[in-house]
């Protein structure tokens, strides 16, 4: 059965608040850790104001701020700083799974949504935004400028989370801008019809031109289910039902076979040089989401 969110339950009145507090956290930490201009041939740049100096001998004349030479009846030159362009993709599991059993999945998957958004947006950059469930639909056209935070936001709040995962379908529809510089975040259960078509899927991140990181996003008791005894279990996208008795051996078991199902899917990202981060639902999101951008993301040096 198809979901929608509920927008006062999934971005509360000061959520934007604390996203501009993270922003300008970044922002702090940028600038502590950065001087001069960023430079790569790769990207596209725009300029931004940065302050004012005196006119010395062999600067543009160009640059010169007339309005303040009226004030101060001194030559003084606008500094700019070029500042680094990007494409900002958001691709966002939309299957069932991401709802049930366990809804604050689709919680946070929103509201990182939002939060990457709204971190691209407000630095200038360019935003498209995807979901994934038995193929790739384009949710939003290619947004840019500060100002389409909110239309982020409504049309978010309105995504429907239903269907079955084809994340192989999915992510082999997927095709990045290749002018310029790209950044894919791609979250995801990664839960499929079977565990080995998740690495299949992934395989496609090396057709990719772009900076990527896979956000693994899991409820505890997927890793570690408190489950003993007799059990009906129903697959929630398929609705397939098994019967199962189960022993603490056999969680034992699956907590192993899942531990290395985790770490598969981490080899195959590192293989092809994309970021892999698990992050499970009873962690803060403010602290995941400055570790997420703190982890080498060229949108957190922006």
């Amino acid at each position: 059965m198809a979901h929608k969110s509920d927008k006062n339950e999934l971005f509360d009145p000061d959520f934007l608040g604390r996203l501009r507090t993270l922003f300008f956290m970044l922002r702090k930490r940028r600038q502590l850790r950065r001087h001069g201009v960023q430079q790569t041939p790769t990207a596209g740049f725009t300029r931004e104001f940065k302050d004012h100096r005196q006119y010395s001998s062999g600067d543009d004349y160009r640059s010169i701020d007339w309005r303040l030479v009226a004030r101060l009846e001194k030559l003084f030159i606008r500094v700019f700083e070029e500042v680094q362009e990007f494409h900002v993709y958001i691709l966002l599991d939309r299957s069932q799974s991401m709802h049930e059993p366990y809804p604050r999945k689709r919680q946070i998957e929103l509201q990182l949504a939002v939060a990457i958004a709204y971190l691209a947006l407000i630095s200038q950059h360019t935003v498209s935004v995807f979901s994934m469930a038995d193929g790739l639909k384009r949710e939003l056209r290619p947004l840019k400028g500060q100002g389409h935070v909110h239309r982020v936001l409504d049309h978010l709040a309105e995504l429907e989370f239903s269907g079955r995962s084809d994340l192989v379908a999915s992510l082999k529809q997927f095709q990045p801008v290749r002018q310029g510089r790209g950044i894919v975040f791609l979250i995801s259960d990664l839960l499929g019809r079977e565990p080995e078509l998740s690495q299949v899927a992934l395989q496609e991140l090396k057709r990719w031109p772009a900076e990527t990181h896979v956000i693994h996003l899991l409820d505890p008791q997927e890793q570690s289910p408190d489950l003993e005894g007799d059990f009906r279990l129903v697959d929630v996208e398929t609705e397939d039902m098994r019967r199962m008795w189960l022993t603490r051996r056999d969680l034992a078991a699956y907590e192993e076979r899942f531990t290395e199902f985790l770490e598969g899917l981490k080899t195959v990202c590192v293989h092809h040089q994309a970021d892999y981060v698990t992050w499970t639902t009873d962690l803060a999101f403010e602290d995941m989401f400055v570790n997420l951008l703190s982890r080498g993301s060229a949108l957190a040096g922006t």
